[in-house]
Parts: structure tokens; sequence; C-alpha cells
């Protein structure tokens, strides 16, 4: 009979095991897509070529007067690394990756991780800052929602929570945009700081940043908190419910050990398998909120990174985002195991 601690040891190794085939999964089949979807930089030097801007007469003739030439193509071929069949230049691709060489970005002409590092603060940043304040609204808030279940605590902040989760983020940072910016002129447009911020001092550059930062984060936390807030309340109240705590008060306990001891950690369970989540946040975040304010995260730039059929980088954004999407898996499930002693590893 195996211990919990080489239980859980075998199971960590078995899990790490298993994301190789499925890291192969996902990127071999998005490796294929980028090799055949249309509109990449050859395709759209090409269009450069053939439009150049002109309309009409002129953009006809330049379409068969500025084609490229037939030995070009093919150093642009190989210069973008097209050139070979797609199980050599997809073996290719794993080797590099496996390295940490993503490759050079085909639109900023940088290596991938330079760009994607440049934005990673940004995204840190507003991750970090979300999941603090949506586990400290939801976690007091459901509890109290729980314990005071249909009086007025409860009522008053249900219609806030179920008004802020059928108001996506991005529609409700347009509505703040014009309002609290453009209106009012409250707080800034967008971005994450002012043109002038490196000449502030450091108090100046905080308060600049958190001056920039209340509208988006008011757009993040919109549907994030009401989802654990109702998670929450709905967990500790089935086990306020339940059989083990009616007895525990029948023999004597008093009701608030009983509530903040024995049902509080139950309901738990149901929260700790969010937390692997707040790895992948840090990374995607929200792209329409990131357009709406402005803000250089992450997934805004996985999102343009798309639209100008930028591989590279939409490469190296899928290897870091899977990555860390099933670590966070493996974290949910050793979080579910901390809080609740009835799991097992075998």
């Amino acid at each position: 009979m195996k211990s919990r601690g080489e239980a859980l040891r075998d199971y960590v190794v078995r899990r790490l095991l298993l994301m190789i085939p499925t890291f192969i999964g996902i990127t071999l089949v998005t490796f294929l897509l980028t090799q055949f979807v249309p509109g990449g930089p050859i395709d759209q030097l090409r269009l450069q070529l053939a439009g150049g801007g002109a309309t009409g007469e002129t953009a006809a003739r330049g379409r068969f007067q500025l084609e490229i030439p037939e030995n070009q193509l093919q150093q642009l071929r190989a210069f973008y690394g097209f050139d070979k069949p797609f199980p050599v230049a997809y073996v290719q691709w794993l080797g590099k990756t496996l390295q940490g060489n993503f490759g050079n970005s085909f639109r900023y002409n940088e290596p991938v991780l330079t760009v994607i590092a440049d934005r990673l603060p940004v995204s840190i940043y507003y991750g970090v800052v979300t999941a603090f304040f949506t586990y400290a609204i939801a976690f007091p808030l459901g509890i109290a929602k729980a314990i005071r279940h249909r009086m007025a605590v409860d009522n008053i902040s249900s219609i806030l929570i179920f008004v802020g989760y059928a108001i996506p983020g991005f529609a409700l940072g347009a509505v703040l945009v014009n309002v609290l910016a453009v209106r009012y002129r409250v707080f800034p447009l967008g971005g994450f700081e002012s043109p002038d911020a490196s000449s502030m001092p450091f108090i100046g550059q905080v308060g600049d940043v958190i001056w920039h930062s209340v509208l988006p984060l008011i757009a993040y936390l919109a549907g994030a908190f009401a989802v654990e807030t109702m998670l929450m309340k709905n967990s500790l109240m089935e086990n306020m419910s339940a059989d083990y705590v009616r007895t525990a008060l029948a023999k004597g306990l008093s009701w608030r050990r009983a509530v903040f001891v024995h049902a509080l950690r139950n309901s738990l369970i149901p929260m700790a398998t969010s937390i692997g989540g707040l790895l992948g946040i840090f990374l995607t975040g929200s792209v329409l909120v990131e357009r709406v304010f402005n803000i250089q995260g992450v997934g805004l730039l996985a999102f343009e990174a798309i639209q100008t059929r930028d591989f590279p980088v939409v490469m190296g954004f899928l290897v870091i985002s899977s990555v860390i999407l099933m670590l966070g898996n493996l974290v949910s499930d050793l979080a579910v195991a901390a809080v609740d002693p009835r799991v097992r590893f075998e």
C-alpha cells in the first residue's frame, strides 16, 4: 500500500507525461492550419504589389505587371519556412521550440519571445489584480449571502451580481469610456499609463497606473466575481443543510463553529477547482476589453497576430498558453486534494 505522498508523486508524474501527447496534438493541428490558411505574409505581399493602393484600371494593370517572379517566390517561401513538406516543417519547428526558439515575428521582425515578453507585464498586472479582487469580493460576499439568505444583503447583492453577469465586460467598458472618459473626463480613454509617465516620480507613476486601471478592472470584474460569488454561496448553503452539520449542532457544537469550520471547509472544494484557471488569466485576459481600452496585453497581441497571419507569434502564444492551461488543471486537482482529504491518487 502506497503512502499518500508516494501516490501523489506518481499521480503528478502521470499527469506530466500525459501532457506530452496533449501538447503534440494541440500544436500539430494548429501548425497544420497555419500551413494552409490563406492570407499569409506572401499573400499579403502579393496583394500589395497587385493593388499598390491604386484603383480601377491602374490596379488591374498592376495586378499583372507586379506579379512576384517564381524564383523570388521560392526564396520567400524558404525565408518564411513554407518550402518544406508539412511533417518536416513541424518536426523542425518542434525541435526549435523545445530549445526555446519560437522564431521571429513576421510583423515585428523580432524574436517571438521578445514580442510576448514586452506585453507580458501588462497582462500579469491585470491578471493578478483581477484575481485578487475577484476572490476578495466573492469569498466574503458569498458567505454573507449564504448566511443571510433572502434577507436585504442577499437580495440587493443578487441584483448587482445578475446585472454584472448579464452585461459583457467589453460592453460595460465601452459605456464607462463614453460616460466617464469622453463626456466627464474623469478617467483616461485607455492605455496603461500616460505618455509622460516616465518623467513622474515613483509615487506619481503608481498613481498614474491606478488611474488608468480603474475602468478596465471594473470591466474585467463585472462577470468574474459574479460566478465565484454564487458558487461560494450555493456551496455553503448546501453544506449548511447537510446531515453532518445538523448532527454537529444536535451534539452541542456552536452554530458559528459548525458553519465557519466544518461547512465552510467543504464549501471551498468547488472554489479550489478554479484556482488553476488563475494561471491562464495572466496570458489571455479579455481581448475585447483590451481593444476597448487599448491595453497592449498578450491577449490583444495574439488576436492581432491571428488577424495579420503572424504565425510564429500565434504558435508561440499557443505553446505558452497550452502549457499554462495544462499546468493549471494539475494545480486545480492538487488544490482540491489539499482541501478534500477524501481524494485519493490511486
